[in-house]
């Protein structure tokens, strides 16, 4: 029989005072305050799944407050290096006009930048798509017929439906991707295509 493999993909906690500034690899504080929403999220969860997360602690911590939130989530987390954020190099830290300055005003209408820009010491968001699709295929394959729950970034979670939807990256970059929000897709071994369940979920 063919199976469906479902992805759970869920963006972070929040990260307050950045002061406006791009925070992409630095380990920053998410904020684990709002019991209500983790709770809410982890009871749309399926029971028994797989976890993965991104290395970074506000990935690890939502994943863990998750589990925490459900003792139905009693599951072990792996952490996935390649479900990091991107690299945004020497942008880190920077506020938007500052990035804009570098970039010389080459802009995307809803990120930093053009899909296809390297950051200083980095790297572009379509070299992101292709390494958040090597574990999702991986993933798929060993977990085939079963829920995986990946807690991630925008930035990954933009790079999944991209993989799924076979978009360009630029296409990939007008997602937008909530904190504690439940982006679902499942892959349909037999068509050997993808289906969208739901982007952007919260509440």
């Amino acid at each position: 029989m063919r199976k469906t493999t479902r992805w759970w993909w869920i963006r972070h906690a929040p990260v307050p005072d950045h002061d406006g500034r791009l925070y992409g690899r630095r380990d920053v504080a998410a904020d684990f305050s709002n019991t209500a929403a983790i709770a809410a999220l982890a009871a749309r969860l399926p029971q028994k799944s797989v976890w993965v997360a991104s290395p970074l602690s506000r990935a690890r911590g939502t994943a863990e407050a998750l589990i925490a939130a459900s003792a139905t989530h009693a599951a072990a987390l792996d952490i996935e290096p390649d479900l990091i954020e991107q690299n945004f190099g020497a942008w880190q830290g920077m506020t938007y006009d500052d990035i804009t300055a570098v970039t010389g005003g080459r802009k995307h209408p809803l990120a930093f930048a053009p899909a296809e820009t390297v950051p200083e010491g980095g790297e572009s968001f379509a070299a992101v798509i292709p390494r958040v699709a090597a574990v999702i295929a991986r993933l798929t394959e060993h977990h085939a017929g079963g829920d995986i729950v990946a807690v991630a970034h925008a930035g990954v979670i933009r790079a999944a439906l991209a993989v799924a939807l076979k978009l360009d990256a630029e296409a990939a970059l007008l997602f937008a991707i909530a904190p504690l929000s439940l982006t679902r897709l499942d892959y349909l071994a037999g068509a050997k295509l993808w289906r969208v369940e739901g982007v952007n979920l919260t509440g």
